[in-house]
């Protein structure tokens, strides 16, 4: 019923013309909207270089272009430079790496042994080992002594505290020695750790050094890569560059179709209500004839 009460009216109303009107002006504003996205959709720019080249590929994803795909190519003549540093390193720097490491590994091995034990096991082994080594002259000595002592006939002579003059002085010597051999393997436990993780470092630095040449010629690789990337980064950045004078102008072009499309719609409604005014002014004038030119 609506829509044939509608159907008789809409031709007194202008109803129908206001509703394709909008039905324009929407696909208008909808159209505007998709022009601006695609003015402002970021584009990388292709750029060749004399280090190499960069390549994007543009897609459509919805209506709005897309950057689907992205490269860059290094010129021939730096990849082949490439190509034999990569040759070198697998070969030369390499082997070199190679071979340094069970030398490495031994002085390693040879490090952990002499700092195996703490500095003060190894003082107290190495004064051991020390004592150890004294011992046998200090039998013969207390042999000699002891015939001396005995042939003189002073074995029994005894002076205040000390006791026997020459096994007290005998005694007192070996408390010195002692002593001093304290000092010394003191010393010597802190050379021995010393000497250990100098065994380390050693390893470390023909290590080291071993990698010196394949860590170069790598840098270098690197290096001619990176200069292959420039290409790719400018285009970047050009394409970043035209972004916000894209978007500036996509903008104002959609703003300016969105305003075109609500203007037609506003003069397509003003036109009708118009129309309508007429129509109403004829229907009462014809009302007043009828009624004989007397108001009603």
């Amino acid at each position: 019923m609506g829509k044939f009460v509608g159907s008789i009216l809409d031709p007194f109303t202008g109803a129908s013309s206001t509703r394709q009107a909008a039905n324009t002006a929407a696909g208008e504003t909808a159209e505007a909207a998709r022009l601006g996205a695609q003015v402002s959709a970021f584009r990388p720019v292709g750029i060749t270089t004399r280090f190499g080249s960069s390549q994007f590929g543009m897609g459509d994803v919805g209506g709005v272009p897309r950057v689907t795909s992205a490269g860059y190519t290094v010129s021939p003549e730096l990849r082949e430079i490439q190509d034999r540093l990569f040759g070198f390193a697998q070969g030369g720097g390499l082997e070199q790496v190679e071979a340094a490491g069970p030398f490495a590994q031994r002085l390693f091995n040879l490090g952990s042994q002499y700092i195996a034990d703490s500095p003060q096991q190894a003082q107290q082994r190495i004064f051991n080992q020390l004592e150890a080594v004294r011992q046998p002259s200090r039998l013969q000595e207390e042999q000699r002594l002891a015939s001396s002592v005995f042939g003189r006939g002073r074995a029994g002579l005894n002076i205040g505290d000390i006791g026997q003059p020459e096994l007290y002085s005998l005694g007192r010597a070996r408390e010195e020695q002692r002593a001093a051999d304290a000092l010394a393997a003191e010393q010597l436990a802190r050379e021995q750790v010393g000497f250990g993780t100098g065994l380390f470092g050693t390893g470390l630095g023909l290590q080291t050094q071993a990698l010196g040449p394949l860590q170069s010629y790598l840098g270098t690789a690197q290096t001619i890569e990176e200069l292959g990337q420039q290409p790719f980064q400018l285009g970047l950045a050009v394409g970043g560059a035209a972004q916000p004078g894209a978007s500036a102008g996509a903008n104002l072009l959609s703003a300016g179709l969105t305003q075109a499309a609500q203007t037609r719609f506003q003069g397509t409604q003003a036109a009708n209500q118009a129309n309508l005014d007429f129509l109403s002014s004829l229907i009462a004038g014809a009302s007043r004839s009828a009624g004989g030119g007397k108001p009603v």
